[in-house]
């Protein structure tokens, strides 16, 4: 009997599977795509390299016919499948059944060109009835699938090979422009504009608390005044934060200031006060649908403050390990089967009281099959969390276990329970209005569901708790007394910044995008650092308001809502065999019907000093203030008065005043303290990005750095004078030589504080040591004491964990401490462990998913973790390691990987650019780089 080889995207997927086929078939990894447009210059064939369109890799002048090239660190991989097929007498597909792992198959089948029969196999989990099914009805390849994402893809590479460039030159190096992600950073900036014009505005009300003759508390807010409604935070728009100008009842509230609430507090508390009102509404709540891609990244996120890729990681695995159905899906609906088991497992350990009259289905949103066809929920019998304790990591628990609980909960009883609303007034009278005062309340009487899950909640039980509001029983008519009147302040609230999961909610809402992308777009404006993470908030930097600005001027079509949102659907079209490919890439890219597309837009001249200039309005002289974006970073800017931004200032709370309290403070220019003897050179008092420092002489023609320092804690730059600066520009401090070694001792102050040095030996000094106090003895005996944390030049790295061997290139596998943290190494790879990942839960399988990632990405650059940034945020030296994709993750898909804003130089365009005249770094002059400098590195 023959054998049947069975090729997935992943070595984890492969072992499960192997563990539900009968003997005969081998099960292999492509270890994701094996073939792909090329990565970088130097992938591209010598052939291609000589053409015009040679660095996008598309042939944009015959049909867009896309350039694939099989990378240097697969061909291994490729070699040892193509070996197996040759002893294989079928070959089985058995990548994702979503669009990308249809693109997976095909370009197997294009690389490997098996002569043996080849069947697709699809599964939306890996449970042996699951798999058994597929291998009794195959398929052929779906050609309309394959050529969606071929469109996608195209679209893609050349929207980040042909803005990107633009990106450079008019703004800063290292820039990138994304079909996707350029819209995700447009929709954050535009809520930071939001909240740079939102006007905070005051109310006030009275909070009361009232008491029942038996006693019973009932605290109320002030809602009316002689008939008239008080105004409340619905009455000011949320986007401008004023009184709005009509009202759903078409009478204006009546605003109460501070005077009138502490007046009325004063004469209303000894009044007479009964219930006047108690209506009682029963409400209904219904179990949400079961989680798909984009729902589970936004609860996960709500709940665990789990990052879109986090998230996806963990589910990555436990649907590789067998536990969960496939993880990327817009589907709501489950399979028969599924509904069966989770009503089985409810009767048992909630009762049939908590079961929905009639099994549930959700109706979907998607119009095709492009991604799968099942909701995210358990697979097979629907293991109990309970049961993974020690199976798989923490995080991978804490997913699943939300994933049974939303499988669960979709399938039980509704909860009912009732509002009660109790309203309390004066008896009023002369000189006192009639003021009503209301308690709103809530008690559930059934939790239905809500026993099983609530949504953003860790523990259900206490969850339930929280959402009731009980009020005492109480009925018209009857007399209550007025413990307390208290005036209570409001102010309104600009819009919040967006979150992970409120992005990926607006993302999906508008129909940006795939909930398979979401994560890798999310990791994309955050390296660029686009965005920074403020606590759970996205912060967009000034950076990327020069970028949309410019974006949104100069290729208003591409960074529209409208248009990422109708390429959805005509991919979808696409994948339907309702459109075709090549009509919508020529519309695309050449334009059509007077409407320019992507070439023409590129090629026009495009001045990009508007874009890069931020008013903020004009101070008290009339002098316009404005925020600037240079190539390395943001700057204000008053006529020729210039200072740089602190960093960690957000775009909105750099308003008018502070701007103008800065540039007095720091920009009126350096100050001069006078001139060092030995040089003759003059010496200054800045204040840079990063704080205050003193430089000696100017910039020289040559490029020469001026020496400089920063300040010492405490030291402020209004007062420091020349004998400081000399001091400061004298360090290292020399103490002497050490009598036991003849190696000369220094004391000095660095970005972790004070500290000594002998030759390569260094020893941090406690916060409040005084470098210029520092003795020989005392750096001696500082020298001497252990260092604290791993003596790396001294000892190396620390293997704390052996975890195997590696599947792909059969090398031992450790998990290590070194200088910088955790990594795995398989004696030639050295993967860094991403931040958030505990050392001690990494697995074999994720190392390898490390390790692979690394290698692709070639040799680290020169530089480390601590290389100064461009303005755009990129290191000059080695990139951040991030966690890797898993083998089979949409980073193909994901509109504009790292690689992606990376192409080959262009040749120079009209019009202006950014200046570069902004205030620098200390340390970094402005040298005579240039954009085009910069694109000959990469490309």
């Amino acid at each position: 009997m023959g054998k049947s080889l069975v090729i997935v995207e992943s070595p984890t997927k492969a072992k499960t599977i192997a563990g539900f086929l009968p003997k005969g078939f081998m099960v292999e990894s492509s270890l994701g795509h094996i073939r792909d447009l090329p990565p970088s210059a130097k992938e591209i064939p010598a052939e291609v390299k000589k053409e015009e369109w040679g660095r996008l890799g598309i042939d944009v002048q015959n049909d867009f016919k896309p350039v694939y090239v099989i990378p240097s660190k697969k061909k291994q991989q490729v070699a040892k499948l193509k070996g197996l097929l040759k002893e294989a007498t079928t070959l089985y597909l058995a990548t994702d059944e979503d669009r990308e792992g249809e693109s997976i198959s095909w370009h197997l089948l294009e690389v490997l060109k098996p002569k043996v029969p080849r069947k697709r196999l699809v599964f939306h989990e890996i449970t042996r009835e699951a798999i058994e099914k597929a291998l009794e009805n195959p398929r052929d390849i779906d050609e309309r699938l394959v050529e969606a994402q071929e469109t996608r893809r195209i679209v893609d590479r050349l929207y980040g090979y042909e803005i990107s460039p633009v990106l450079w030159k008019k703004i800063a190096p290292r820039l990138s422009a994304g079909r996707v992600q350029s819209v995700a950073v447009r929709i954050i900036v535009e809520r930071e504009r939001q909240r740079q014009r939102f006007v905070r505005s005051t109310y006030w009300d009275i909070l009361g608390l009232f008491r029942t003759r038996e006693g019973a508390d009932l605290p109320a807010a002030l809602v009316s005044l002689d008939g008239k409604r008080v105004a409340s935070g619905d009455d000011f728009d949320k986007a401008t934060g004023k009184l709005k100008d009509t009202f759903t009842d078409g009478r204006a509230p009546v605003l109460v200031t501070e005077a009138m609430a502490r007046d009325l507090a004063g004469r209303l508390r000894s009044d007479e006060w009964s219930v006047v009102k108690v209506e009682r509404k029963p409400f209904v709540w219904k179990p949400p649908a079961p989680f798909t891609t984009s729902t589970l990244q936004q609860e996960a996120n709500r709940k665990f403050r789990l990052t879109s890729r986090d998230t996806m990681r963990a589910a990555q695995r436990l649907y590789e390990n067998g536990l969960i159905t496939y993880m990327r899906t817009d589907s709501t609906t489950l399979s028969e089967s599924a509904v069966r088991s989770a009503r089985d497992l409810i009767g048992r350990r909630y009762g049939e009281k908590f079961l929905s009259p009639e099994p549930r289905q959700y109706a979907t949103k998607v119009k095709n099959a492009q991604e799968a066809h099942e909701a995210i929920r358990p697979s097979g019998d629907f293991q109990l969390p309970e049961e993974l304790r020690g199976e798989v990591s923490e995080i991978e628990r804490k997913v699943y276990e939300l994933i049974w609980m939303r499988m669960m909960a979709c399938q039980m009883a509704d909860a009912r329970g009732h509002h009660l609303v109790v309203e309390v007034a004066n008896k009023g009278g002369e000189k006192r209005e009639i003021a009503v005062f209301r308690a709103n309340g809530k008690a559930i009487e059934f939790p239905g569901y809500l026993r099983a899950y609530v949504e953003g909640a860790d523990d259900p039980d206490q969850e339930l708790a929280d959402k009731e509001t009980l009020l005492p029983d109480v009925s018209t008519g009857d007399p209550m007394d007025c413990s307390k009147l208290e005036p209570k302040t409001h102010t309104t609230s600009p819009p919040p910044r967006y979150t992970e999961a409120s992005l990926v909610k607006e993302l999906e809402a508008n129909g940006i995008g795939r909930p398979s992308t979401y994560a890798t777009i999310i990791d994309t404006i955050l390296q660029r650092e686009y965005v920074v993470k403020e606590g759970n908030s996205l912060v967009p930097t000034f950076m990327a308001f020069a970028v949309v600005g410019l974006l949104e001027k100069n290729f208003e079509e591409l960074v529209d809502i409208e248009f990422t949102a109708r390429m959805e659907n005509e991919l979808d079209a696409i994948s339907l065999g309702e459109e075709k490919q090549l009509p919508y890439l020529k519309s695309f890219y050449f334009g059509r019907d007077g409407k320019p597309g992507l070439k023409p837009l590129v090629e026009k001249d495009i001045d990009a000093r508007e874009s890069c200039t931020l008013p903020l309005g004009k101070d008290s002289e009339g002098r316009a203030v404005n925020v600037r974006i240079g190539r390395y970073g943001p700057y204000l800017e008053r006529d020729e008065e210039r200072t740089s931004i602190p960093a960690g200032i957000a775009p909105d709370e750099l308003t008018l005043e502070k701007a103008v309290d800065l540039l007095e403070k720091g920009a009126g220019g350096p100050r001069k303290l006078g001139v060092e003897p030995s040089s003759g050179k003059e010496i200054f008092v800045k204040v840079g990005r990063f704080g205050p420092y003193v430089q000696l002489g100017e910039a020289a023609g040559n490029g020469e750095k001026p020496r400089m320092k920063s300040l010492l804690p405490g030291m402020d730059p209004e007062t420091v004078g020349l004998e400081d600066a000399l001091k400061l520009l004298a360090l290292p401090r020399s103490l002497g030589v050490d009598p036991e070694t003849g190696v000369e001792v220094f004391a000095d102050f660095g970005r972790y504080g004070p500290y000594v040095k002998r030759g390569d030996d260094t020893r941090s000094l406690p916060k409040d040591a005084n470098i210029f106090d520092v003795t020989l003895e005392r750096a001696i005996q500082s020298l001497k004491e252990e260092k604290k944390g791993p003596s790396w030049r001294s000892r190396g790295p620390t293997v704390l964990r052996e975890l195997g061997v590696s599947t792909v290139t059969g090398a031992p596998v450790k998990l290590l401490a070194g200088r910088y943290g955790p990594y795995v190494t398989d004696g030639t790879t050295n993967a860094s462990i991403p931040r958030d990942a505990k050392p001690e839960e990494v697995t074999l399988e994720q190392a390898i998913e490390l390790l692979r990632a690394r290698a692709a990405a070639g040799p680290p650059k020169k530089g480390g973790r601590f290389a100064k940034k461009s303005a755009g945020g990129a290191s000059g030296g080695k990139k951040k390691q991030g966690a890797a994709p898993a083998a089979n993750s949409p980073a193909a898909e994901a509109e504009s990987p790292a690689a992606e804003a990376k192409p080959a130089g262009r040749g120079k365009k009209k019009g202006g650019s950014a200046e570069s005249s902004a205030p620098q770094k200390p340390g970094k002059p402005a040298g005579k780089k240039t954009a085009g400098k910069s694109r000959k590195k990469v490309g």
